[in-house]
């Protein structure tokens, strides 16, 4: 007796063929276009390559009346001095556009928000983040908001203005003529003598202080309001 065998149902049998043909068959999809204003950008700060700033961005200005999409960049020139940029982009219709502007090197720094005198502690409420050319940023200026909140300031700081490295310093702890306990390390064991500092210092921050009852200079380090610590 012969044994009759069923063919399994034709989508089993062929799985994923009518997606397969259309795949082949149908034109793919066109590339979607972009801002011409983020392909300048990108060009822009390829241009600028490992100098630049590490949250640095380009602000791109772009000529009125000119499109504002496109596929790519195909030649693209600009000032490294004033940013202005001429740039020939392929549209998605494969039409060569002449477009140009203004790319201008942009980074976020902290800056007061209003007049801080000499000796005081900058707090948080003190400053805010705002993008600046990078032009009025310069290699000195502070770009970071944890390295200038806790500071304390040793030149004035202009409201909006970046503040410049040399203008602040940690806070002192020593103060020059001032009366500090001088801890000493000896071994295993802790003394303590009255002393007179000679100079100021911040945390962490080699001070010479004066041992009133040996009328000696050390060389100890500032740890705390008033506290040197020195070893032998």
């Amino acid at each position: 007796m012969r044994r009759r065998t069923t063919a399994p149902p034709r989508s089993r049998r062929r799985p994923g063929l009518a997606a397969l043909v259309a795949a082949l068959l149908l034109p793919a999809l066109p590339a979607a276009a972009a801002q011409i204003s983020a392909l300048v950008a990108e060009r822009a700060t390829q241009e600028v390559g490992p100098g630049m700033p590490d949250k640095g961005f380009f602000n791109v200005r772009m000529a009125e009346g000119l499109p504002d999409q496109g596929d790519f960049i195909r030649e693209f020139w600009i000032d490294r001095d004033t940013g202005q940029f001429i740039a020939n982009v392929i549209t998605d219709l494969g039409e060569v556009r002449r477009v140009w502007g203004v790319a201008t090197l942009t980074q976020p720094v902290p800056v007061p928000v209003r007049r801080i005198m000499p000796d005081e502690i900058v707090q948080p409420e003190d400053i805010e983040m705002v993008d600046m050319p990078w032009a009025r940023v310069n290699a000195y200026a502070v770009t970071e908001n944890a390295a200038l909140v806790g500071m304390q300031v040793r030149r004035m700081l202009s409201p909006g203005r970046p503040v410049q490295l040399q203008s602040v310093q940690p806070p002192i702890i020593v103060s020059r003529g001032e009366r500090v306990t001088i801890q000493l390390n000896y071994g295993g064991l802790e003394l303590s003598a009255e002393g007179k500092a000679i100079s100021d210092a911040h945390l962490g921050q080699e001070v010479r202080v004066v041992n009133l009852s040996s009328n000696k200079t050390i060389v100890g380090i500032a740890r705390a309001d008033g506290l040197v610590e020195a070893s032998f």
